[in-house]
């Protein structure tokens, strides 16, 4: 079991309101999910990409988010740690999924999401 694609790409910001414009409007990507000023998400082709305010995100996170779908959280939350990678956080949105920050071992914050 392992990572099974990525599932999106995100930015942390403060102002949604004003980067879902930029990207709607410089971008033509198609609108497909808000919540306020919390998270919007976009279709970009077969990707999906998306903007999330500091309280979507993980503790301290900024700039680009990878998150990986995956099949099996529980054996990946080992084999990150048994890697050097540290778990930061879970959250489970109930039917969202759940979700697994880590870090590498070289500090870079990545998650992975489980439906």
């Amino acid at each position: 079991m392992s990572v099974t694609s990525i599932h999106l790409g995100y930015h942390v910001t403060d102002d949604i309101t004003h980067l879902s414009a930029f990207y709607r409007e410089a971008l033509g990507l198609v609108p497909r999910f808000a919540d306020g000023t919390r998270w919007a998400e976009f279709q970009a082709g077969p990707a999906r990409f998306a903007l999330a305010s500091p309280a979507e995100a993980p503790p301290g996170a900024r700039g680009a988010m990878l998150v990986f779908a995956c099949d099996a959280m529980d054996e990946l939350r080992t084999r990150i740690a048994n890697q050097g990678g540290v778990v930061v956080q879970e959250r489970d949105m109930g039917s969202h999924g759940r979700t697994l920050t880590a870090a590498d071992p070289a500090g870079n914050l990545f998650q992975l999401y489980s439906r």
